[in-house]
């Protein structure tokens, strides 16, 4: 959810910026969405990780390819 919410933000400072004619606000507006696009990416980014490894480790157990039983035979 936090991620879609920086990139929101990051629209909405790209239309901010094109809509403004003062230099400062079109500075801040660039700011503000390269900031939240680099932290949006950074925060998917370990959310899919993340993900994986939960994935990981609530998925069963593998089975076992060999057991001490068929080794003595």
């Amino acid at each position: 959810m936090f991620p879609i919410l920086l990139f929101i933000t990051a629209v909405i400072s790209v239309l901010l910026y094109l809509r403004t004619a003062n230099d400062i606000f079109a500075l801040l507006a660039v700011g503000m969405t390269i900031t939240c696009l680099i932290w949006g990416l950074i925060m998917v980014h370990w959310s899919i990780h993340l993900l994986a490894l939960l994935a990981l480790l609530f998925l069963g157990k593998p089975a076992a390819v060999a057991t001490v039983s068929s080794r003595r035979k």
